[in-house]
Parts: structure tokens; C-alpha cells; sequence
């Protein structure tokens, strides 16, 4: 069975699976549904059209399912999709999608942090970590396993790569490509996030061939496309190499450099 404190608000029309609690002053809005096991501490609003999955922890004060902040929204559906296992924290804010019938998601195993904003439309993946009072703007992606320190101002439509990690504070308004590690004003490339990859249990051979990639990548001599040839004509084309060159060939905004 569920748990509803007597002060939340739950609509009728919301779906509230086995396992769920629900606290003190929360507000759930019809067209939700919430998962076995999610737990929803007090002073949440979750608006229309929030799915949330299992096993989720929404902390005090959170908002998910806000009206975007675009003005193109003229109220049409749309809503937000949070997976499993995740933890929002305090006066966190997700934002619907501005366009209908499209969703903001946030994946699996995702830890976001106090006074986090992840606006309309954003793609979120599984196992992110995103640090205190950072902002999310609208159509940006996040690939798996990447962590974004505190305070990070992310440009709209940016796209952040599986395995990379950005430091506290730093703007991110190019692309910033898997497996890195970035800082600095303007955002630059500063290598391989070697740390991260061996914490994720990556082969100690392809820790190496990723080395040989950046510092390709990083050849100031070199522009992004002459860069990917020659990574393509001169490295073993392991899965984390195409990976890499994916990202690169289908990067919008640019990528960061060193």
C-alpha cells in the first residue's frame, strides 16, 4: 500500500503505485503517475503530466513538471519523464517539454542536487551526477555516467558526453565531447578524464587508445576534422572510439578544445 500524508494534495485522477509515500503538504496534480517505491518528501509539486518510475527519492521542495520558460509554450501537452533509482534534492526544478507531446527525461540512477534547474526539453541519461545550483538549459543533452559539478551554467541545445566530468563553476557553451575532463573560461578540454574511466572499470588498453585520441584531438596544428581522419586512419576503431567520432561528426554547437 501507499502512504499519503493527510495534508498532501493528491488529484483523482493520479496514479499512485504500491510502496509510495508521499509527504506532508505535497502537491500531486491529476495525469501523474508514480511508481512502486518512489518516495515524495514534503513540500513537493509534482505537476500534470509527470511520470515518475521506481524507486525514486524527490526531496523537500522540489518542483517536476513546471510550465517551461519559453515563450513559443502555448499550454499544449507535454510533461516530464523521470526513470528509476534517482535522487532529487532540495528546490530541484525539471521543466515540461515547450514542444506537444514531447517529454523532458531524466534516465536511471541519476543523483540531482540541491537547487538544481533542468529545463524544458532536456535529455538527461542514466547514472548522472549533477551538482548543486546548476542550470540546465532548454534541448541540452547529457549523456551517461558524465558529471557536472556545482554551479555550471549550460548554454541551451549544448551536448555533454558519457564518462566527462566539468568543473565547479565554468560555462558551458560549446559541446563537450565523451570521456573528458573540462574547465576553465572559456570552457577548454584539458584531457582524459582517467580517473572516472578506472573508476568505471575501463580496460587499462583502451584508457590508452582514448589518450592517443585526445592528444590528437588537442594538436593544436590540427582542426576538429583533419583531427577525426587522422584518429580514424591511425587508431584501432574500438567501441569508445566510435563513440567518440560520433559525437564529434554530429556535434551542432562545436566541440570544446584545448
Amino acid at each position: 500500500m501507499s502512504e499519503i500524508a493527510k495534508t498532501a494534495i493528491v488529484d483523482p485522477k493520479t496514479v499512485v503505485e504500491d510502496g509510495v509515500k508521499i509527504g506532508h503538504y505535497s502537491i500531486i496534480e491529476g495525469n501523474v503517475v508514480i511508481k512502486n517505491g518512489t518516495v515524495i518528501k514534503d513540500h513537493v509539486l509534482v505537476k500534470a503530466g509527470t511520470t515518475i518510475g521506481n524507486n525514486n527519492r524527490i526531496c523537500h521542495s522540489a518542483l517536476i513538471g513546471g510550465i517551461p520558460q519559453d515563450f513559443k509554450f502555448k499550454g499544449w501537452n507535454s510533461g516530464v519523464e523521470i526513470g528509476d533509482n534517482n535522487i532529487i534534492r532540495e528546490f530541484a526544478t525539471i521543466h515540461r517539454a515547450s514542444i506537444e507531446d514531447h517529454l523532458t527525461k531524466v534516465g536511471n540512477n541519476c543523483l540531482i542536487m540541491a537547487y538544481v534547474h533542468i529545463a524544458h526539453d532536456c535529455q538527461i541519461g542514466n547514472n548522472v551526477i549533477i551538482a548543486n545550483m546548476t542550470q540546465v538549459g532548454g534541448f541540452a543533452q547529457v549523456e551517461d555516467f558524465a558529471f557536472l559539478s556545482a554551479l555550471i551554467p549550460v548554454h541551451q541545445f549544448s551536448k555533454i558526453g558519457g564518462y566527462s566530468i566539468i568543473g565547479g563553476g565554468f560555462r558551458v557553451d560549446k559541446d563537450v565531447i565523451p570521456y573528458a575532463l573540462a574547465s576553465g573560461e572559456p570552457l577548454r578540454i584539458y584531457g582524459l578524464n582517467v580517473v572516472g574511466l578506472r573508476r568505471n572499470n575501463f580496460e587499462k588498453e583502451t584508457i590508452n587508445i582514448l589518450k592517443k585520441a585526445f592528444n590528437i584531438i588537442l594538436d593544436r596544428k590540427l582542426n576538429t576534422t583533419q583531427a577525426v581522419e587522422k584518429i580514424e586512419k591511425t587508431l584501432p576503431q574500438i567501441n569508445e572510439i566510435k563513440n567518440l567520432l560520433r559525437f564529434i561528426k554530429e556535434s551542432k554547437r562545436g566541440i570544446a578544445k584545448g
